[in-house]
């Protein structure tokens, strides 16, 4: 298989989920306009920053007037679980040169690292895994580059009956559903989840990276006491 292949098998791979992606994106365009922003900064948003969650809470923090400083590291407390998908990820791409790795650390995304994490765990001999990967991230880097287009210049035209936000969570579950196949993986769904609910409103989101971090723990411990117990 070739790296072209490869490239356009992450595509294809991907292509169910952008059906959930393209809502999303829409409603960050959506949400930076009502925020304030003019068309050319809500697409320098989306360029740039290109992070669902925190393009959200920057556009909602740009609306209410706050600081720059709380604008920059609410974004900076979400996008810090990409830290943990790098160190995830690095392991498969270890034979990438440093230039190419800042370039796929930028399409970095949860649903492209999700499906290409899967991928590779389960078939570890997967020839050309950065091109995979690269063809999920592109194809979800377009879609969502075209959804917050719409939202940036159509969303008033939207109607609030569509209820596009319903999407968001959608698009995470099927991600979700997939790579909880082991009885650690249950328990750290399940904790992160819980917790997620008892810290939604602590501030800058750190609800997020506090679920996340407990329920990486929770994964762990469950794993350790699987193994002693298979061992023993």
């Amino acid at each position: 298989m070739t790296a072209r292949t490869q490239f356009f098998s992450g595509a294809k791979a991907i292509s169910p989920i952008l059906l959930g992606v393209l809502p999303f994106a829409t409603i960050s365009g959506i949400v930076a306009i009502e925020a304030g922003l003019n068309p050319a900064q809500a697409i320098g948003m989306a360029t740039i920053l290109f992070a669902g969650a925190s393009q959200l809470a920057v556009a909602q923090l740009i609306g209410t007037g706050a600081t720059p400083i709380v604008i920059v590291f609410t974004a900076f407390i979400i996008n810090l679980r990409f830290v943990m998908y790098s160190a995830s990820l690095a392991p498969f791409l270890k034979k990438v040169t440093a230039w190419k790795r800042a370039l796929l650390s930028y399409i970095l995304t949860d649903q492209a690292y999700a499906l290409s994490v899967a991928k590779f765990t389960q078939n570890p001999e997967t020839p050309h895994k950065p091109w995979f990967y690269a063809g999920a991230s592109a194809a979800l880097w377009t879609t969502w580059q075209l959804g917050s287009l719409a939202g940036i210049f159509l969303g008033a035209q939207v109607p609030e009956s569509w209820s596009l936000d319903f999407a968001v969570p959608l698009t995470f579950l099927a991600l979700l559903v997939p790579v909880v196949n082991s009885r650690a993986a249950i328990v750290a769904a399940t904790v992160a989840g819980i917790t997620v609910m008892l810290t939604a409103n602590m501030p800058f989101n750190l609800g997020l990276i506090t679920a996340a971090l407990v329920g990486i723990f929770a994964g762990w411990l469950s794993e350790t006491i699987l193994t002693r117990g298979a061992q023993s």
